[in-house]
């Protein structure tokens, strides 16, 4: 079966991990989710406990600086949640009015995240 892929303006409000975050979710029609937790969808960063902890500080902190309290688009895999219950995102991020920029893959091509499939 086909995944359904949606597109959703958010906010940026937390980034706990080099893979999972906190946003508000603007669905439309003066509609919004509050403090929604996404895993970013098809990668694997390090933990941020453990013999990873200094890899896993740094892909946090990269991402930190790419979209903490930052407007994103968030494109969600609809209707499935991983184990924890977070829904499954990728982030796309607009720098200076370029085009947008998978940030879930520039994790992985900066070495702070390996692709992981679900």
């Amino acid at each position: 079966m086909e995944k359904k892929l949606y597109l959703y303006k958010a906010f940026v409000k937390e980034v706990y991990d080099g893979d999972t975050i906190t946003v508000d979710i603007d669905l439309g029609l003066k509609t919004f989710v509050h403090n929604e937790k996404v895993r970013l969808y098809g990668i694997n960063a390090p933990e941020l406990k453990g013999d990873e902890r200094e890899k896993g500080l740094m892909a946090r902190d990269y991402l930190r600086t790419l979209i903490l309290q930052k407007d994103i688009l968030l494109e969600t895999i609809k209707d499935e949640r991983e184990k924890y219950g977070r829904y499954l995102g990728i982030i796309w991020i607009n720098k200076m009015g370029r085009e947008y920029t998978n940030v879930n893959q520039l994790l992985v091509k900066e070495g702070l995240a390996i692709e992981k499939k679900y």
